[in-house]
């Protein structure tokens, strides 16, 4: 999930400096894959003692001072230039300010489980956006395909057939729209950010600096200050943003440089199966069988919508 994003592959390659792993890549990949997965059960315990622009200030709050912490250790400075910075500040509302906040707002009224089911939507809305946007990425039949079943499955989760009974739909069409500004945000980073000298990690950093900024400000002006610190959902939150958010970044970026996007991205398809494993398990949440198998459905269509030709992946 997320996390700056919820595919690092959409984000520029920027600098890379030497890896040295301490642990198998197999290892980070299943602990990224828990860390997004039980983001989304913290962000629901978090939104039980704290409001939900709260909530995300929290997380980006203890995102950005783990990365912050990074940098200092690894000797790097911010980036530089005001055109870079108003970048920036338009990257962090797409994929940060935004999405964070829509989805806690949506697991007021929504089950985690179903809000890590739409964050599964991401590729799914990218494709789209992508053939509009982007001139380079041709569709072809079998990303298409993907497209098509991909959206069934989203009808199957939210039980289309049953005129979508029991559904909240405020809650359920804010945790789409999340999804898709996600793929938003990638492609206007792509088209603005991409090529640049400074590093995955100062960019990124910045970018939750900025985040964090945004809601600092927007957060006061909709929520009165907690008359009482709840401790779980503090901690829940806290958990979220320096695992979530701040620790699972440097995870990603790490998987990226030493096994390649592709292999990386696949993340992607852990996390819904993750998050409903976790609200059944550890909230108690409901699960029809139309859930798991409308995700299966999901999950297929936007692997589908990965697929590059021989010739557009030369």
């Amino acid at each position: 999930m997320s996390t700056v994003t919820t595919a690092a592959t959409s984000e520029p390659a920027l600098a890379a400096g030497p890896s040295r792993p301490r642990l198998d890549w197999r290892l980070r990949f299943g602990a990224l894959s828990l860390i997004w997965g039980f983001s989304f059960l913290f962000i629901k315990v978090g939104t039980e003692g704290y409001a939900p622009f709260q909530v995300t200030l929290g997380r980006l709050v203890f995102g950005t001072a783990v990365l912050v912490a990074a940098m200092a250790v690894k000797r790097q400075r911010l980036p530089r230039g005001a055109r870079t910075w108003g970048h920036l500040a338009v990257a962090a509302f797409l994929l940060n300010a935004l999405p964070f906040s829509l989805f806690a707002y949506a697991e007021l009224t929504i089950p985690s489980t179903l809000a890590g089911i739409c964050n599964a939507t991401s590729p799914l809305w990218g494709m789209v956006l992508s053939l509009v946007a982007l001139s380079e990425d041709r569709p072809t039949r079998v990303r298409f395909a993907g497209l098509g079943l991909g959206f069934v499955g989203v009808l199957t989760v939210l039980g289309a057939w049953e005129g979508f009974h029991g559904l909240d739909v405020t809650g359920t069409v804010m945790a789409l729209l999340a999804s898709l500004s996600y793929p938003i945000g990638w492609i206007y980073v792509r088209r603005t950010l991409a090529g640049r000298g400074d590093s995955h990690l100062a960019m990124t950093g910045a970018q939750l600096l900025v985040a964090t900024v945004q809601l600092a400000v927007v957060t006061p002006l909709f929520t009165s200050f907690p008359a009482h610190f709840a401790l779980v959902p503090l901690l829940a939150i806290a958990a979220l943003g320096a695992l979530g958010t701040g620790l699972a970044v440097l995870v990603q970026y790490g998987l990226v440089a030493e096994v390649g996007p592709t292999t990386a991205q696949m993340v992607t398809y852990f996390i819904p199966v993750i998050a409903a494993a976790a609200g059944v398990a550890v909230l108690g949440e409901s699960l029809r069988w139309s859930t798991p198998v409308g995700a299966a459905v999901v999950l297929a269509g936007a692997a589908l919508t990965q697929v590059r030709s021989k010739r557009s992946a030369a």
